[in-house]
């Protein structure tokens, strides 16, 4: 069910990740009277990519494996169970982490605290390069559906995210390693989502340094795309 492309997508966001696998089993299984084995199958593959996640630490609960006893409907209804528990974290830490989101904004939107801020020309040119990435993702041949629906997520939820004054940089430097991922995929037909996320990478790379009051003209070295030659964003 979950090829390697979709184990990526939801490592590279675990939490929604898992609430949407949860989701669909129980959508799946809905009014189910009596377990089957197409049941126990979808149900065994969801809970073991997700109790592997939690052993991860990349899930805010742990559980504690659970033994499959070979009886269909005790392992069926046991691992619902955890599947469930899993979705009830994994919807309070989203519902918290969209609160703190919130807050931070308006922190920043107040002038309380430490924040980065953009100019307003590096902002709008980040919205633009950010427009542009969902372009070229929703265009590439190179994604599973799966895939390219969960960058699309990401991409649209950091756009929504942008701000004048934001109070940290994490879901900008995220991009980097979606972007190598993307390189270690397509190769040089990566070369135009790369060039812009480099491009981003250089603008939050001068706002934080002039934030935290670095030398002048510290630089940081980011994505190099040995695959073919250095130029200009294609257009």
């Amino acid at each position: 069910m979950y090829s390697d492309e979709y184990v990526d997508s939801i490592v590279a966001d675990p939490v929604n990740g898992a609430i949407e696998i949860c989701r669909n089993i129980f959508a799946q299984v809905e009014g189910t009277r009596e377990w089957s084995e197409d049941d126990l199958l979808a149900i065994s593959e969801a809970y073991a990519f997700l109790i592997e996640l939690c052993d991860a630490k990349l899930l805010p609960i742990q559980l504690k494996a659970y033994e499959v006893q070979g009886d269909l409907n005790a392992d069926c209804k046991a691992m619902m169970n955890a599947l469930s528990a899993i979705e009830k974290s994994c919807v309070a830490n989203a519902s918290k982490h969209r609160v703190d989101t919130l807050r931070t904004r308006f922190r920043s939107a107040l002038g309380a605290g430490f924040f980065y801020e953009f100019s307003q020309g590096d902002l709008d040119r980040v919205q633009q390069l950010v427009n542009e990435l969902r372009t070229r993702v929703a265009e590439s041949t190179h994604f599973e559906d799966d895939h390219k629906r969960r960058l699309l997520a990401r991409l649209e939820k950091l756009q929504t995210e942008i701000h004048k004054k934001v109070s940290d940089l994490d879901r900008f430097w995220g991009l980097i390693g979606d972007a190598g991922v993307v390189l270690g995929k397509m190769g040089k037909d990566a070369k135009p989502i790369v060039d812009r996320v480099k491009e981003i990478a250089d603008i939050v790379w001068k706002t934080q340094s002039r934030s935290e009051e670095l030398p002048s003209g510290t630089t940081l070295p980011l994505l190099e795309d040995k695959s073919s030659d250095k130029g200009p964003v294609e257009e």
